[in-house]
């Protein structure tokens, strides 16, 4: 991890820390840290800065914090995807948080199956996790916020317009359309669909939201491919 990320609980005074578990196994067999070693930490949904171990043992590390720098700048964004299958979930997670992505929608699709619904990486605990692990990668203090929407068309018909509002709103689609475009100066509402694609239904209810249909060529990407790729260009 590049920022030892720090909950709430963690906190045993204003500017101290005791830490455990997960985090205490990386301190020690990746970091080789020691006593009096500084780190990078950062508050969850706070702010970042340094930490000095005043205590490493095999059953926690303490350390004194010292936080005074503000995270960095999300992306002016609100991704829409379509469930990707549990294992690809969890990589993905991982790469929105890193990339700065500050909302997600997880969104039903004709080619979604129904079994992904019923993963266990849906629980709230599970998202949170991979998350982080993003959050730790990237050195970011705040957790994107994830919806979860199993219904397509009450939720392209009812919510959508009103997300997209007066954003640049697209949806990743290989076909005969526009290049998406780069280097964006306006926020963006973007939907990426499964690795089959959006079914043309879901393109024509997408368009209708106020998204237009945009691709980066000829070659079928992975959704875990798709999303970086597609996030890259635009920003």
């Amino acid at each position: 991890m590049n920022l030892l990320l720090l909950e709430d609980a963690d906190f045993v005074a204003a500017d101290r820390a005791v830490l455990s578990g997960r985090r205490l196994k990386h301190l020690h067999e990746v970091h080789g840290a020691e006593n009096g070693d500084t780190l990078r930490v950062g508050h969850i949904g706070g702010l970042m800065g340094r930490g000095t171990l005043l205590t490493l043992d095999a059953q926690h590390a303490e350390l004194q914090v010292e936080l005074d720098q503000p995270p960095p700048t999300k992306l002016p964004l609100t991704l829409l995807l379509a469930l990707p299958r549990p294992k690809m979930l969890k990589r993905t997670l991982q790469t929105i948080a890193a990339m700065g992505v500050p909302r997600l929608v997880l969104l039903n699709s004709y080619r979604v199956e129904k079994s992904f619904w019923q993963t266990p990486f849906l629980s709230s605990e599970a998202i949170r996790e991979q998350l982080i692990l993003g959050l730790e990668q990237a050195r970011d203090t705040v957790l994107p916020e994830v919806l979860i929407e199993k219904r397509f068309k009450p939720f392209v018909e009812d919510h959508l317009p009103a997300m997209v509002g007066d954003t640049l709103g697209l949806v990743g689609h290989p076909g005969d359309f526009p290049t998406c475009p780069r280097n964006v100066a306006q926020p963006v509402t973007l939907a990426i669909g499964p690795e089959g694609g959006w079914i043309p239904y879901e393109v024509e209810k997408l368009q209708e939201a106020g998204l237009q249909p945009v691709q980066l060529g000829e070659r079928i990407l992975r959704v875990e491919t798709a999303v970086p790729a597609l996030l890259a260009r635009l920003f």
